[in-house]
């Protein structure tokens, strides 16, 4: 796909190599069990597994701000990194991205979506800003890249996800589900939420699903290698 994909191949060079080897792997602890990684410092845990995405590094990613990361991808080329950050004062979302977002705005991405969601349900949600760009369409798929942050007591929690619409949109979903989740659960020491955090669109016209619990475990999909 990113050979194909000029487009998109450039805005994942851009976005991925500085994450793409494990560093300082003093800032992650082995949990004892699935291979998961706990952030020493906030507690955030980064599985192995998140549904397809399968944990490919993690380590430093900026030591002038103390931000750690996790990254993953699945199978199919789909691409996610969830960046941790100490909070040393005032946090302003824009801010924060600016430099992303300077950078898919100078190669020609668009901005296709902006919002902003108070998620988890509790007294103190989150607020979760997001921004999506496209970056590269074919007849059937559009390659996009979604930003999102949000605050959880003294850290500031950032998702970025590349994928391709339609065919991606529940991948992507899944992926910031599990990521506020567990900001939820494992910083703010919360309950799990009874619901995805982050609920599908309902189409016109139709009824929205039912919830079925809580967001399914970080565990590898039928047929992936372990």
């Amino acid at each position: 796909m990113r050979l194909t994909i000029p487009a998109f191949a450039l805005v994942t060079a851009l976005a991925a190599p500085a994450l793409a080897q494990t560093t300082d792997i003093d800032a992650f602890k082995d949990t004892g069990t699935d291979q998961a990684k706990v952030h020493s410092a906030s507690g955030f845990v980064c599985p192995l597994f998140i549904g397809h995405f399968e944990r490919d590094a993690y380590g430093e990613r900026n030591p002038s701000t103390g931000a750690d990361f996790c990254a993953y991808s699945s199978i199919d080329g789909v691409y996610g990194t969830i960046t941790l950050t100490p909070l040393k004062g005032p946090y302003d979302v824009k801010t924060a991205l600016a430099a992303e977002f300077t950078e898919q705005e100078g190669i020609g991405g668009k901005i296709i979506g902006e919002q902003t969601m108070n998620i988890g349900g509790s007294a103190s949600p989150i607020s979760v800003y997001s921004r999506t760009y496209e970056t590269a369409a074919l007849e059937t798929l559009h390659y996009r890249i979604l930003f999102s942050t949000g605050t959880v007591g003294q850290w500031a929690i950032e998702a970025t996800v590349e994928f391709a619409t339609p065919r991606d949109d529940e991948k992507q979903r899944d992926f910031l589900n599990a990521v506020y989740t567990e900001a939820l659960v494992h910083i703010a020491k919360l309950p799990p939420p009874s619901a995805p955090v982050i609920a599908a669109p309902v189409t016109a016209g139709t009824t929205p699903p039912t919830p079925s619990g809580t967001p399914a475990p970080a565990t590898p999909p039928a047929g992936t290698p372990h």
